[in-house]
């Protein structure tokens, strides 16, 4: 049975790895009944999730879930041990604490983009995840854990994706890496805006600025250098009159 376990448990996960792009360290996010199924059925999560799921794993949960054993009391404290073990992942309900379900479901919003495996005994809650496509669902059962299998909204999902009519989230943020890598994502646009508005006078402006100027003063040199000329020729002849003069 174990065998068999593993090997559904690597076929789920491949198909999981090839189509959402889930990727070790798993990151599994535990609410409090899963916890406590642990508790009751002597399971040590983190010694038999990583040899079950053949692969790094990481025990997640949130602060709405903590909140939600510490006000259970008593009966849950063993669960509330085992949680606050495991890396606590900001949530969005930093004001106001919401249910553990409803906590976790806005965890994996907007196609799961941080690749979280959703553990817990809660069925409704199981219903929820499972009409979203690309999420992991596991479970305890008869003192074992199970990843179940893509939800038939998984498989309907990669289907179309498939086939062209829609685009996984794994391959818009490889499309982003992509842009970002070759200078075409938000940011490089924005900069190069602000380089222009910054940039100074156009330099063939000046130049043309400067020949007219020098245009100008070219007329007004070569009226200077043709009354030197004429000062000159004045100058010659009155000596080449004084020197008959003198002669006789």
């Amino acid at each position: 049975m174990k065998i068999t376990r593993q090997k559904h448990a690597k076929k789920h996960l491949g198909f999981f790895r090839n189509n959402f792009g889930v990727r070790e360290p798993y990151q599994i996010l535990l609410d409090g009944t899963f916890c406590q199924a642990a508790l009751r059925g002597r399971i040590q999560l983190r010694e038999q999730l990583p040899r079950y799921l053949m692969g790094e794993t990481q025990l997640c949960t949130t602060r709405c879930v903590l909140k939600e054993l510490e006000t259970l009391g008593k009966d849950l404290y063993g669960a509330k041990l085992i949680a606050q073990k495991c890396q606590v992942r900001n949530c969005p309900h930093f004001k106001s604490a919401v249910s553990g379900s409803e906590c976790l479901l806005s965890m994996v919003e907007e196609g799961n983009p941080h690749h979280y495996f959703v553990a817990t005994q809660d069925q409704n809650l199981s219903v929820k995840v499972k009409k979203r496509p690309g999420i992991p669902l596991m479970f305890i059962i008869q003192n074992t854990i199970v990843l179940d299998k893509p939800s038939p909204k998984t498989i309907t999902f990669v289907k179309s994706v498939e086939s062209g009519q829609l685009v996984s989230v794994h391959e818009k943020q490889s499309i982003k890496q992509l842009k970002e890598e070759h200078g075409l994502g938000k940011n490089p646009d924005r900069r190069r805006r602000k380089k222009k508005k910054v940039s100074g006078p156009n330099p063939l402006s000046c130049l043309k600025k400067k020949k007219k100027t020098q245009d100008e003063k070219s007329p007004a040199s070569e009226k200077k250098r043709k009354r030197k000329r004429i000062r000159n020729r004045s100058t010659s002849e009155a000596l080449s009159e004084k020197q008959p003069a003198e002669g006789q």
